[in-house]
């Protein structure tokens, strides 16, 4: 049976749960229907084509980036570097028969500077989980500090010009892809924390692989 799932910013696709690349219109998707087909180059060269992967999962990812104008999205840059770390420690794909996919719906340049900036995000984070001194916090900054610890329960880090780039990082500099899908807008009006945890949607995985 072809599954999609569709969760905040994710989409799981099934193994070959595709709709025809000729159909007209993407559309937001729901359960039972299938993913439109769709190409876009990627920031690491040349490009992909959802069809081409036909007989794996594809997760994908479509981070906002910006949170607010000049403002990156720490929690995207966060939730990049911590599925990063879980393809080097667990191999996901391999474990998951699934290729992840980044949409960014921005120009090469903007999409660039989202993977420079990633290094300096982590940092900014810890800082707001480890300030200097603590104890001189008021109410306010006390509270902050827990948020952060709990938001963001892992010390990532990468060294700057050193970020790595496993997942192809799609371009959807018009947003055509975005937009059609119901995932781009201009007013956000939530919270990125509303978003799954990795480890329910691996075993979203399982089910959609049959081993679960």
């Amino acid at each position: 049976m072809k599954k999609t799932a569709i969760f905040a910013s994710v989409v799981l696709a099934a193994a070959c749960g595709l709709a025809p690349a000729q159909e007209a219109g993407t559309k937001p998707v729901t359960v039972g229907r299938p993913m439109p087909d769709f190409t876009l180059p990627a920031y690491q060269g040349g490009t992909v084509t959802l069809s081409a992967l036909k007989g794996k999962n594809v997760m994908i990812i479509f981070p906002r980036g910006y949170a607010a104008e000049n403002h990156w999205c720490s929690i995207c840059n966060y939730k990049y570097a911590e599925l990063v770390e879980l393809e080097r420690t667990r191999e996901i794909r391999k474990k998951y028969n699934v290729e992840v996919l980044i949409v960014l719906p921005y120009g090469p340049d903007v999409v660039k500077a989202w993977v420079d900036v990633l290094p300096e995000q982590l940092d900014k984070v810890k800082e707001r989980k480890y300030p200097a001194d603590p104890a001189k916090l008021d109410e306010k900054g006390k509270k902050s500090m827990e948020f952060y610890r709990q938001l963001f329960p892992l010390d990532l880090s990468v060294k700057k010009g050193e970020v790595s780039t496993p997942f192809p990082i799609l371009i959807d500099a018009d947003r055509k892809l975005s937009k059609s899908l119901g995932l781009f807008m201009t007013e956000w009006g939530q919270n990125t924390v509303d978003r799954p945890e990795y480890d329910y949607l691996f075993t979203v995985l399982d089910v959609l692989n049959g081993t679960r």
